[in-house]
């Protein structure tokens, strides 16, 4: 098995063991036969996450406002690796956490992402406004696209609100401006973990320019 043969090329200890014990531990539906034990992940300090380190990108953050589906988290982590972003704010109640599924949908992203676990994450935006970081809020209603933001360089987080209901009132309150991305029909808006997508890339693209 070429997965084994890579542990055991990176010195990982490889074992076999029965179908139901490995069921049993994965502790998800469909562990495809594979389970690795690791450390558990350190949680990164949101203040350090904010700060500005000289001939390092400016923080690029995605902050999660009430999202509870593990396979959006999983899918919104995985999107911000792959767009460069620095860091990830996470609310400890009322929000999903790095669960078995949201690690397997994120594809191996959560090694990459460091993650700020807050106790409120309307006080958590408030931080960042303070350190620097333009809070960028994503409410399909919002009269300002996300296309038109004046976005170069500087420090900046992405809020996404939770299936169904959005943007809270009091993150909405937290943020320097709230934009929407541009419907052409169909359902009233985008799955949020498509809407992450979008503004994540409209951020990679504005830096580059």
């Amino acid at each position: 098995m070429e997965i084994a043969d890579l542990g055991r090329d990176q010195g990982v200890p490889v074992r076999t063991v029965a179908r139901a014990r490995l069921d049993a531990a994965a502790r998800t539906e469909a562990p495809q036969g594979v389970l690795a034990h690791a450390e558990p992940l350190a949680e990164a300090d949101l203040d350090v996450l904010c700060r500005r380190v000289p001939g390092a990108p400016a923080p690029f953050l995605l902050a999660f406002d009430g999202i509870t589906d593990p396979h959006n988290l999983g899918a919104l982590i995985r999107t911000a690796a792959c767009a460069g972003a620095t860091g990830a704010v996470l609310s400890r109640h009322r929000s999903a956490y790095v669960t078995p599924t949201v690690a397997k949908v994120a594809a191996g992203a959560i090694e990459h992402v460091p993650l700020a676990l807050v106790a409120g994450l309307p006080a958590a935006l408030a931080r960042m406004r303070n350190s620097g970081v333009w809070v960028v809020g994503l409410h399909p209603e919002a009269a300002t696209s996300v296309f038109h933001l004046t976005l170069a360089t500087e420090p900046v987080a992405l809020v996404l609100g939770a299936e169904g209901s959005g943007l809270s009132r009091l993150a909405q309150e937290r943020c320097d401006v709230v934009v929407s991305i541009p419907r052409g029909g169909g359902p009233g808006s985008l799955n949020v973990s498509a809407a992450g997508a979008v503004a994540c890339y409209e951020v990679v693209r504005r830096r580059r320019e």
